[in-house]
């Protein structure tokens, strides 16, 4: 089902995650229209495939926004749009005259998502998904993060309010603000670090021996076993418990035996990529 057919969004951000998320309302029927600088989206030049990827299936233009006669084609798409968002910092914005108020007064039937780095009022502070993950302590130095984790948060954010917004309008509110946080929508995904839950020892943190990493014979595998009758079957079949009986079992065949079995068992085991 196309969802959003008939909904127009005009999107600004480059890089992440204001792609990301138009990405996800393109999947579900809106027509995006990706607003790029003069020199593109940095994101072609150092990943061109993900780059392509998250723009397939929208239209694609160049616009100087310092230009007059380009201000006013933005001005153009903005009047037929639905949605409007972006990443640009609120007071670069506002020079431009693309402040929500300037905007709402232009086009009052627009509904804005802005993506920022921190919550008011450090909206216009510089930051990073380095800098998010980092004052959260999800980072073990030396090693770089896995993932872009604060940006695609993000972008589930910056998917959910427009939703949000979008509904809001239809039910007679208005059209209506919301800036996403990326700071926050890390701070989100930290919870379970920041409660406890996935600190070492704990209880999601490696103090479970049927939740936890162990070598196999040829790699690492995770087992996932958390449920009551997923440890029961496990530790029956295999005549196993505690964390010994866990690491000498595991260690006798491969991740991908491993894997096999926890299927054949309907037990969560897979091999580590």
């Amino acid at each position: 089902m196309k969802m959003l057919a008939g909904i127009k969004v005009v999107n600004l951000a480059v890089n992440l995650p204001g792609p990301a998320a138009a990405r996800r309302l393109t999947a579900m029927g809106a027509s995006v229209t990706k607003v790029e600088p003069p020199t593109g989206d940095p994101m072609q030049s150092y990943q061109a495939a993900w780059y392509q990827d998250m723009a397939d299936g929208q239209s694609v233009v160049r616009l100087d926004l310092k230009a007059p006669a380009d201000l006013a084609r933005l001005d153009a798409l903005l009047s037929e749009a639905d949605l409007l968002i972006t990443a640009t910092r609120p007071a670069a914005l506002e020079r431009r005259g693309l402040g929500w108020k300037s905007l709402h007064e232009k086009h009052p039937v627009l509904c804005q998502v802005a993506i920022v780095g921190y919550p008011a009022p450090r909206e216009n502070e510089a930051g990073h998904d380095l800098t998010y993950q980092a004052s959260l302590g999800l980072l073990t130095p030396p090693h770089m993060p896995r993932t872009l984790l604060a940006d695609m948060a993000g972008a589930e954010q910056t998917l959910s309010g427009a939703l949000a917004l979008l509904l809001g309008r239809e039910r007679g509110l208005g059209s209506g603000y919301l800036e996403v946080a990326l700071s926050s929508a890390a701070e989100a995904m930290a919870e379970p670090l920041r409660y406890g839950c996935t600190v070492p020892g704990a209880t999601l943190g490696g103090g479970l021996p049927e939740y936890n990493l162990y070598a196999a014979s040829d790699g690492w595998v995770a087992v996932a076993a958390l449920e009551p009758h997923f440890k029961k079957r496990i530790e029956e079949t295999l005549g196993i418990g505690g964390d010994e009986g866990y690491r000498a079992a595991f260690a006798e065949k491969s991740a991908a035996n491993w894997q096999q079995w926890g299927q054949e068992n309907d037990v969560p085991i897979v091999a580590l990529a």
